[in-house]
């Protein structure tokens, strides 16, 4: 039996985007980190409307300039973040850094009284995550972070189709699967072996240490653990377990295995390009993660596999496929949804002061599972919770 994502749960979605839309008032909004994924998330709250650009910031003259086009009003621009969060005429804030800015950032809006969208992964250390709850614990701020399959109505729908009606039975076993992106391997342009006059390096490294100019970092940062949480972990397998997370209602993981290395792309890169893992839950579940990107086949290449005793769900972004344990039951098929919910969600909880559908609490447990397997990547041995990383 073939059927399509519920007109019900598009109607719920097309709903709370036009609440947001219909509003009197405005949402002033700025943005800090302006590269391809926060003019992509520009973009996304222009279509969404009820939002009034007032500021973009980023640490390249080049990339302010372009966001203050898409704003497609006059904005201020800053190479500070600081300048932008002092403004009082700013309400919310889109955080789209490199992953080692994103916790700092969002407890300094947070106390500046802004709202936030802050991307995934929400911490790049896992100590991180109990200050960014405590800060917007104490200050009451809405804070949306980035992992979107929590606002897609495929997933919102497999979620009460499949868990939540226990059909699915018992899941002790979850695989996780994202292989081939090609994103994982971009290069530097060409002439970029100087610094541009107007990209502010330090500003890039923020709290790590001073390094020289490095245009491999700056356009490929997946590839170094200082940049990004693992690479291919902090910046993949957040999507897939927080999706494990949401559904089978876990947050502490006990101890994570990992195997994996720089097996063909030795070109100065420190995170593996292929990864092997295995996250271990109190509740008797086992959740895998792989992830190569020397092979990019992107058929089939990722995916989310809850293995129950009353069937087998696989869900990813184009759709889901559950597949009924009893003999001679017919598989039960659907479409994608569009990846804008998340962005219209958060919107309509900063009117409304409804939590939102991916909370810092949320996206403190997923990073955390990442880091657990960082860990022991890079020990080359079992790595366990520790109890100071609970909020």
């Amino acid at each position: 039996m073939n059927t399509t994502v519920s007109r019900r749960a598009f109607v719920v979605t097309a709903a709370s985007a036009a609440r947001v839309r219909g509003a009197a008032d405005r949402i002033r909004l700025g943005i800090i980190g302006t590269g391809s994924r926060g003019s992509y998330l520009m973009n996304v709250a222009n279509k969404l409307g009820g939002i009034e650009w007032v500021a973009v910031c980023d640490a390249w003259d080049e990339r302010r300039h372009r966001a203050a086009q898409i704003a497609g009003v006059p904005v201020a621009e800053y190479g500070d973040c600081r300048r932008l969060l002092e403004r009082q005429d700013i309400d919310a804030v889109i955080v789209a850094t490199w992953d080692h800015m994103h916790a700092q950032i969002t407890v300094d809006a947070c106390r500046a009284g802004k709202d936030l969208f802050v991307e995934k992964p929400m911490t790049s250390l896992p100590m991180q995550g109990r200050e960014v709850v405590r800060a917007v614990r104490e200050t009451g701020r809405i804070v949306q972070v980035g992992t979107q399959q929590r606002s897609m109505a495929n997933f919102i729908e497999a979620k009460q189709r499949f868990i939540d009606s226990g059909q699915i039975g018992q899941v002790n076993m979850v695989r996780t699967v994202w292989n081939a992106n090609s994103g994982y391997l971009e290069k530097a342009p060409p002439g970029m072996e100087q610094k541009p006059p107007g990209l502010d390096w330090n500003a890039c490294l923020g709290w790590l240490p001073r390094i020289p100019w490095d245009p491999k970092r700056y356009f490929n940062r997946f590839a170094y653990w200082d940049f990004s949480t693992g690479g291919q972990t902090g910046g993949l397998f957040v999507h897939l377990v927080d999706v494990v997370h949401w559904y089978l209602g876990v947050e502490r993981p006990l101890s994570a295995v990992a195997l994996g290395g720089i097996y063909r792309y030795d070109d100065g890169r420190d995170t593996p390009d292929n990864i092997n893992a295995i996250v271990e839950y109190p509740s008797k579940l086992n959740v895998t993660f792989e992830a190569t990107i020397t092979d990019l086949n992107p058929k089939e290449s990722a995916a989310i596999v809850f293995l129950g005793s009353g069937g087998r769900l696989s869900i990813f972004r184009g759709g889901y496929r559950f597949i009924p344990a009893e003999k001679g039951a017919l598989e039960i098929t659907a479409g994608g949804a569009p990846e804008a919910d998340h962005m219209a969600n958060w919107l309509e909880c900063v009117r409304t002061r409804k939590p939102p559908n991916c909370d810092v609490v949320a996206g403190h447990y997923s990073s955390v599972a990442c880091h657990l397997v960082n860990i022991a990547y890079r020990k080359k041995s079992r790595a366990l919770w520790q109890k100071e990383w609970e909020v």
